[in-house]
């Protein structure tokens, strides 16, 4: 999209467009849209420290600003995936000891938080694959576009961790108990279209049109009356908002019991080799 900045941009928000104010976000604006891109190229987007932090600082500021009204949310091109996960050298260096997993539960709740607590609506473009964590991310958004053979999966289990970082919340509201837990005991991969067809995403299209489809709605919600839509999004998100937090602090707690689970090693050692 061409940036086309708002004159009245907050401070806060105005700032963070300018080149370098982020590591692992490309933020850009057009009008009355937000753009955020998840970018990590080198490692197909995956979520590292810095992105964690910066996910949660730019819907912050998103959330604060009157001049944004919609916001699409997809990952960088040249990463050749909308979000492959966690970054898991990240995550094994601060799981060891309860200082460095009482940062991982601190972020990882943060993050959910920030993009669930967004007053705009979020509309995620799912342009490659969305894998565990990036699966998550994309779900948090209000409304899903996928590609129709993106692969989109939560496969924590075939590292032998729990899927406690949005994944146990997620998708039993999405699309019931049962096929939550066969999926998510599984590690099973879905294309776009088969989670289109289960209601795990809204829309599954040809790849070429996954963004266009998604700033397409974004523009309709940002054109439509603004405090109609933001507060629809707000009542729907109360229960969803309180099943995420009677459920994401436990699960991210059991996660960090896997962590130290024989299971856990032998399958990270086998994927490393």
């Amino acid at each position: 999209m061409t940036d086309t900045r708002p004159t009245d941009l907050t401070p806060r928000l105005a700032a963070r467009l300018e080149e370098g104010s982020y590591r692992r976000i490309r933020l850009s604006v057009d009008g009355s849209i937000a753009t955020v891109e998840l970018s990590n190229p080198e490692h197909r987007n995956a979520v590292d420290e810095d992105m964690h932090a910066e996910i949660d600082d730019v819907f912050a500021a998103i959330h604060r600003d009157g001049a944004i009204r919609a916001v699409v949310l997809t990952g960088d091109p040249a990463g050749k995936a909308f979000c492959a996960g966690g970054n898991f050298d990240w995550l094994s260096q601060q799981a060891p000891t309860g200082e460095g997993y009482s940062e991982i539960l601190r972020v990882g709740t943060d993050f959910v938080r920030s993009i669930m607590g967004t007053r705009q609506p979020v509309v995620s473009a799912v342009n490659g694959a969305a894998i565990g964590l990036g699966c998550t991310i994309a779900l948090l958004a209000d409304v899903v576009y996928a590609g129709e053979d993106t692969v989109i999966a939560d496969p924590h289990v075939g590292i032998g961790v729990v899927a406690g970082d949005g994944g146990a919340a997620l998708w039993p509201m999405l699309v019931g108990p049962h096929r939550a837990k066969e999926f998510l005991m599984t590690g099973d991969r879905l294309t776009g279209r088969e989670a289109a067809a289960m209601g795990l995403i809204n829309h599954a299209v040809p790849a070429g049109e996954v963004l266009d489809s998604a700033y397409a709605m974004a523009r309709r919600l940002a054109d439509g009356p603004r405090l109609a839509v933001e507060f629809t999004k707000a009542s729907v998100n109360l229960l969803m908002r309180q099943q995420m937090e009677q459920v994401l602090t436990a699960s991210l707690a059991l996660e960090g019991l896997s962590f130290h689970s024989e299971d856990h090693r032998r399958m990270l050692d086998a994927m490393r080799r």
